[in-house]
């Protein structure tokens, strides 16, 4: 039944394990797996953090959106998207339009702040305040990542274990569906 998908998305705050946990999952499924963001630097030729340096946010979520068109056409495919990617309505109906379940990883805060306590990569948080601008973020994104998410599973099992949950439920849910259709 996960055959009925064509495309599974994980949405959830930077460092909530969306690239591990996208990876095994994928490695389960016998699917690809691209991490939005990597992908965006392939396609750019450039870092995430050289094009905000460079060409400044805006530049940046063009490219994201257009990274949301493309890849929501693949098959057999587990994508991570970019922490910020599925806070912008376009970004998540693009998704729903092309009928990929949006899987939010849930993880406090807390344990989000010690995946990372010394990531320099990340553009948004390269400030002395890091914690307090996280909070800000963490707290102004959750409610977009919760409204966006048609699956949330808690972060805090090991990828393996979260990608196994995942499976599952998306399997109970095709199966539900089919289930519903055959009866009308």
């Amino acid at each position: 039944m996960l055959a009925d998908y064509h495309v599974i998305v994980l949405c959830g705050f930077m460092g909530c394990g969306k690239t591990t946990v996208g990876k095994a999952l994928a490695r389960r499924l016998g699917w690809e797996f691209i991490d939005m963001d990597s992908w965006i630097e392939q396609q750019a030729g450039a870092s995430v953090s050289e094009i905000f340096e460079i060409r400044g946010e805006p530049a940046f979520r063009a490219l994201e959106r257009e990274a949301c068109r493309t890849l929501a056409q693949r098959s057999r495919c587990v994508i991570a998207s970019g922490g910020g990617a599925l806070t912008f309505a376009e970004n998540v109906q693009t998704f729903r339009a092309a009928q990929c379940p949006i899987v939010l990883l849930d993880v406090p805060l807390d344990v989000i702040l010690l995946r990372l306590r010394s990531d320099t990569t990340r553009p948004l948080l390269q400030r002395p305040d890091k914690a307090q601008a996280a909070r800000r973020l963490y707290d102004a994104r959750l409610p977009l990542y919760r409204a966006a998410a048609s699956l949330t599973i808690a972060g805090g099992n090991s990828p393996a274990q979260t990608a196994r949950r995942i499976a599952e439920e998306l399997q109970a849910r095709a199966a539900l569906f089919c289930s519903e259709a055959e009866v009308r």
